[in-house]
Order: C-alpha cells, then structure tokens, then sequence
C-alpha cells in the first residue's frame, strides 16, 4: 500500500480515508456520491443563507411594533 500511495503521490492516510469512505464501490459509485455530496452543501448554504435573512426580517418586524 504505502508503494501505490507513493507512486500516486498522496499518503497512506488520505488512501485509508478513502478506502474507508468509499470502499468497494465502483468508479462511477464515487463520482456520483461526490457529486450527491457537493449538491447537499450547495443546498445546505442556501437554507442557511434563508435562515438568515428570515431572522433579520423577523429582527426588523419586531422593531416596528
């Protein structure tokens, strides 16, 4: 293993924590469980941005009563 790492230029830890992650699924598995995950933080920032401006509205309506 610590060959194969050496040779595709990333440490043994990074492999480990890929082969944990992803396993035995195959290539096309991976890139489209990265592609869910990159599509779940986009999702997760825009929820978190309309968290915010709903608490600024609900800050700014509670000042003017």
């Amino acid at each position: 293993m610590e060959e194969l790492c050496r040779d595709l230029g990333c440490s043994t830890a990074s492999f480990s924590t890929w082969k944990k992650r992803y396993g035995d699924a195959s290539v096309a598995e991976a890139k489209r469980l990265r592609q869910l995950e990159r599509e779940n933080d986009r999702l997760l920032n825009i929820v978190g941005q309309q968290r915010l401006e709903i608490e600024g509205m609900r800050e700014v309506l509670a000042k003017k009563r």
